[in-house]
């Protein structure tokens, strides 16, 4: 349901507190902001929290995403206080800047055994969302399928569509994914992930992950994430290497596979951020021509 058009007229202060039932001492803006506005709330009784508001709606996926890592994953999560289209309430997690060897070595663990639950398909209960972009989640028994139909050729359309991916470049991905099955299997099994492990999604304090934020989620190849974090230098050596002891990557990653997955969260940067990205999509599908 869409926030009403008195909703989207309120102030932050206003719909905060509507939704606790007293004003808070105050709001601090945070970083943020590219789906929502983002404020610690201070209470006059009580610990702080974290507040995402968003005029046109479409919060409620992302609380429910952390609800279900609170309820079926052990990675953690911020506890959420509120969900509804426009405002996300959660508790606000202390957090240090900067990661460790020690908390890289954390983050494997905890991402290793994220994508070690399974399910009997690829996708998800749900449609989710990464950012303000839909993810679209039907079951598929096919990985090749879901990644080449729910994911390649929905966000190609996209970013075509906006006139951010040029059309020479999305004819070359309709090209690429009648071929997809030639460069990627079938896993051994679907394993849940996050879906957005960039930096500004992971809070560290002292020697251990304090918070994931901001999930994907989906049942897909756990490479898929490994090389997310690898495109974007979400994490240094100590992470891969544990991350890689524990789930050792098979062969052809390395070699092809790395490169495929991330034309899918180079599309998504296409559609965000335009020119950059949608030529580092057309490098890899001249590479794999």
């Amino acid at each position: 349901m869409e926030p009403s058009p008195s909703e989207r007229n309120q102030t932050p202060e206003d719909v905060v507190a509507a939704a606790l039932g007293l004003p808070p001492r105050g709001l601090t803006r945070l970083l943020g902001g590219c789906v929502a506005e983002v404020f610690r709330v201070d209470l006059e009784n009580g610990p702080p929290l974290v507040a995402k508001v968003a005029r046109d709606g479409g919060l409620a996926v992302e609380g429910y995403m952390l609800d279900f890592l609170a309820g079926n994953t052990r990675l953690p999560v911020p506890q959420t206080r509120h969900v509804s289209e426009s405002l996300l309430l959660m508790d606000y997690v202390d957090h240090d800047s900067g990661a460790s060897t020690a908390t890289e070595e954390d983050a494997a663990e905890r991402l290793a055994a994220l994508h070690a639950i399974t399910a009997p398909a690829y996708g998800f209960e749900r449609d989710t969302v990464i950012g303000a972009l839909p993810q679209p989640n039907a079951w598929a028994g096919s990985w090749c399928d879901f990644y080449r139909d729910r994911r390649l050729l929905v966000m190609g359309r996209i970013a075509r569509d906006s006139g951010r991916l040029p059309a020479e470049t999305h004819r070359r991905l309709e090209a690429f994914c009648n071929r997809l099955e030639r460069f990627i299997e079938q896993p051994p099994q679907p394993g849940l992930v996050h879906g957005d492990v960039w930096a500004g999604n992971v809070l560290f304090r002292g020697n251990r992950v304090a918070a994931f934020i901001d999930p994907a989620l989906y049942f897909a190849d756990p490479e898929v994430e490994i090389a997310y974090i690898e495109l974007l230098s979400t994490f240094g050596p100590a992470f891969h290497r544990h991350y890689e002891a524990l789930r050792p990557p098979r062969p052809g990653y390395h070699e092809a596979r790395r490169d495929i997955y991330n034309l899918f969260p180079l599309l998504v940067h296409t559609q965000i951020c335009g020119p950059p990205y949608a030529q580092m999509v057309q490098d890899i599908l001249i590479r794999y021509a």
